[in-house]
């Protein structure tokens, strides 16, 4: 029997489809859903918001504030919300889901009404520098470069269309105007005083993403060794189920699809002693641990069937 009752709203959408899926699988998860020609009316969104445990928005940034305004509007009847997208990542008033961020941000999510679901970009970049610069190893006011490639479904229906009918170009930088809207909560959460330079691309692949920070051994605080940063970041997710410290690769490669269909975070730290330069590197599932599956994870938080693991985790146990 169901202990939780949901609806998406956007539920067509790249991530709310993939949200539904992973729902469908979790027994104690109860879906409730609108026709196609009623997901507009703003009456009958109000009364479904009214008879579930939660609402997910996966919509627009403008819509998901309308939407969110709704739920709130009906006082004891008022679910709890998670929105999936950037409209309330840096609100004060909404608890930030990424799970495995800090201590205790597990439980926060648990107990909030509020939560706002990371970007898939910064879940990587967040991943890797905040535990550093609260172990005071990178300085908070450090010139952090964070460069990136995601597949092509990060880019929403348009660019998936593109794609997937004409072929779309091999590769593709963009964001070039410095002004990409994941960069304040990666500054937020990462814990950085100075504006990183954030340089996205896409790649002519539906999934997959890899996050990489470069770095100046000697420019750090204490000098750290590539040993230094891995020891630090294995302390921090000792133990978490979906975020994994890995062996730098002997032959010095990484793609992005490994991870794919999965809902982890992999955390590396390449190293070259003999110039002092590091590269940190996140690889997830963009659509995993990027969106729907970290999604998931922060609704089961938020309805208490489970404590921090992933999904799908939960739907294998």
């Amino acid at each position: 029997m169901a202990k939780g009752t949901v609806f998406i709203d956007g539920e067509s959408g790249t991530t709310g489809i993939g949200i539904r899926e992973r729902l469908t699988a979790m027994p104690d998860v109860a879906l409730k859903s609108l026709s196609s020609d009623r997901r507009r009316d703003p009456e009958a969104r109000r009364d479904i918001m009214a008879e579930v445990d939660l609402v997910v928005l996966c919509l627009p940034d403008d819509a998901a504030k309308e939407s969110a305004a709704m739920a709130k509007s009906l006082g004891n009847k008022a679910p709890k919300v998670l929105d999936a997208s950037t409209a309330h990542r840096i609100d004060p008033d909404w608890v930030y889901g990424f799970a495995e961020m800090a201590p205790g941000q597990a439980d926060r999510i648990a107990n909030a009404r509020f939560v706002a679901n990371p970007g898939c970009y910064p879940t990587g970049g967040i991943g890797l520098l905040r535990p550093l610069i609260e172990a005071g190893i990178i300085p908070a006011d450090y010139p952090v470069t964070i460069n990136a490639v995601s597949g092509y479904s990060g880019g929403g229906k348009g660019m998936i269309a593109d794609h997937e009918t004409s072929g779309g170009p091999a590769f593709e930088l963009y964001g070039l105007k410095l002004e990409h809207k994941h960069v304040p909560e990666i500054a937020q959460y990462g814990g950085l005083t100075r504006r990183p330079i954030f340089v996205p691309s896409v790649g002519h692949f539906r999934q997959g993403m890899i996050v990489s920070v470069p770095l100046h051994l000697d420019l750090l605080n204490s000098k750290p060794t590539g040993a230094d940063l891995r020891a630090v970041l294995r302390d921090r997710y000792a133990g978490c189920d979906l975020v994994r410290v890995m062996d730098t690769p002997a032959d010095g490669k990484l793609e992005p699809e490994a991870l794919n269909d999965t809902d982890r975070l992999e955390l590396y730290v390449h190293a070259n002693e003999k110039h002092r330069h590091a590269v940190l590197v996140a690889r997830l599932d963009n659509l995993g641990k990027g969106a729907s599956g970290a999604a998931v994870q922060n609704i089961g938080l938020m309805l208490g069937l489970h404590t921090g693991v992933g999904a799908r985790e939960m739907a294998d146990a």
